[in-house]
């Protein structure tokens, strides 16, 4: 099983093979290899027109998350009865947005793509901040998918924060 990894922008340049790699290792992370994966790399025109279609938000945004088993708790995965359901879903990217927020942050894009894509990952997975306790349990579960990665690849990444995320 793979990622598929689509750069559907180009107001911003983007190392995919460096961000296809941060991906199988949060995947490998998280025992997920054997789903697919769509990430989606879009520009605040396409995030915008996403969010408004479907939170009915009219703005753009750093992440939102489409999954394929809509009804996961928490920390399960998925149970395919066929091949074909061996997919997580699709994670859309707000790379314009995201560049503006690390420019404004003095944050380095290709590392907030990794931790984006790893809060992207947890709402395919069944995560959910709608509430504190939810947001509670995202970000535990973030901080450990994190700490991993980071003891892996020798980076010192952080989840997202309530005041950054903007996405579904």
């Amino acid at each position: 099983m793979g990622v598929v990894l689509r750069n559907l922008q180009k107001v911003v340049p983007l190392r995919r093979a460096r961000l296809r790699r941060d991906v199988d290792t949060l995947r490998h992370i998280l025992g997920v290899q054997k789903f697919d994966l769509g990430i989606i790399c879009v520009d605040n025109r396409r995030i915008q027109q996403i969010n408004k279609t479907y939170r009915k938000v009219n703005t753009p945004t750093d992440v939102l998350s489409f999954p394929f088993h809509e009804e996961l708790r928490p920390g399960k995965l998925p149970c395919p009865l066929h091949r074909d359901e061996l997919n997580l879903g699709d994670i859309f990217l707000g790379v314009e947005y995201l560049m503006k927020q690390c420019q404004d942050n003095s944050m380095d894009l290709h590392s907030t793509l990794t931790v984006v894509t790893a809060h992207g990952i947890c709402h395919l997975l069944g995560y959910r901040h709608e509430t504190e306790e939810e947001w509670d349990e995202m970000f535990q579960r973030e901080s450990y998918i994190l700490g991993e990665y980071n003891r892996l690849t020798g980076q010192n990444l952080e989840p997202l924060t309530k005041k950054c995320s903007q996405d579904s």
